[in-house]
């Protein structure tokens, strides 16, 4: 079978990237070194695999798209630093890769479909992970890079930043697809901290927080949290209860997360 006999599917949102220029900058980014742990999730065609081995690093890829299976063997598998995996990314167990703390570097030109799922599926990973650089609808960069007050200010951005350094590199138009998307593109690379800027004692509080905030963002945070705590406990996290939630930086929601702990109902969802 060709890989040009492969057509993109709508269901699993593949876009192929095929403009040498971008894959070219996408790889002068990553700068990958001989020996180094990767992991490139939605290898597609392998557009940006070859320069991925090339680098004399050890690739692991992970492909949902059975079709795509024996067109990454045909064109990678005699390469011994090459380890195919097929299924889904998002229930991809990353403990299996049998990696060293803060050691795997994560590639992929992701799905938009799966994008955020994904990226929190890996933050959950975070100590195994050096860094990230991700493929992704532009608007999606622009909220995982965004500063409080704005309207990309939200769930996405306080999350991922709790967890990583975020930057954006650069934009990609849909010419370089195949098909061509609607949306524009960019490229993003994550960080994980080594140290956490802002720990929470528990991080599962600040994601209920946060998402709790956002379900009605335009509202004040004492009306957008009452189900979770009350007016006092908001005051005590020294934040103000008039607020809206666009309006807070992250260590201002570690405080809250950190005051809703000390609440009696904590341990309930």
């Amino acid at each position: 079978m060709s890989e040009y006999q492969h057509r993109a599917r709508k269901r699993f949102g593949q876009n192929f990237l095929h403009d040498a220029g971008v894959i070219d900058r996408i790889l002068r980014a990553i700068r990958a070194k001989e020996g180094e742990r990767l992991l490139e999730i939605g290898p597609g065609q392998g557009a940006l695999t070859e320069g991925l081995l090339g680098s004399g690093a050890q690739l692991d890829v992970i492909e949902l798209d059975l079709d795509l299976i024996p067109i990454l063997q045909a064109k990678f598998g005699s390469n011994p630093r090459f380890q195919l995996n097929q299924g889904d990314a998002l229930k991809f167990d990353f403990a299996r890769l049998d990696a060293a703390p803060r050691s795997l570097r994560v590639v992929g030109n992701l799905p938009y479909n799966i994008s955020t799922p994904l990226i929190f599926h890996l933050l959950d990973n975070a100590t195994l992970i050096r860094d990230m650089h991700f493929m992704l609808q532009k608007e999606v960069v622009e909220r995982m890079a965004a500063g409080p007050g704005g309207g990309d200010w939200g769930r996405l951005s306080i999350m991922v930043q709790y967890h990583c350094r975020v930057e954006h590199l650069f934009n990609v138009g849909p010419g370089a697809f195949n098909p061509a998307p609607k949306v524009d593109s960019a490229i993003v690379r994550l960080v994980p901290h080594e140290t956490l800027p802002h720990p929470a004692k528990d991080h599962r509080l600040l994601e209920r927080v946060v998402r709790e905030a956002f379900n009605q963002r335009r509202k004040t945070l004492r009306n957008t949290l009452k189900q979770l705590m009350p007016a006092d406990a908001i005051e005590a996290a020294a934040v103000d209860g008039s607020l809206r939630p666009e309006q807070l930086d992250l260590a201002a929601f570690v405080r809250l997360a950190d005051q809703l702990a000390l609440q009696p109902s904590a341990a309930q969802d």
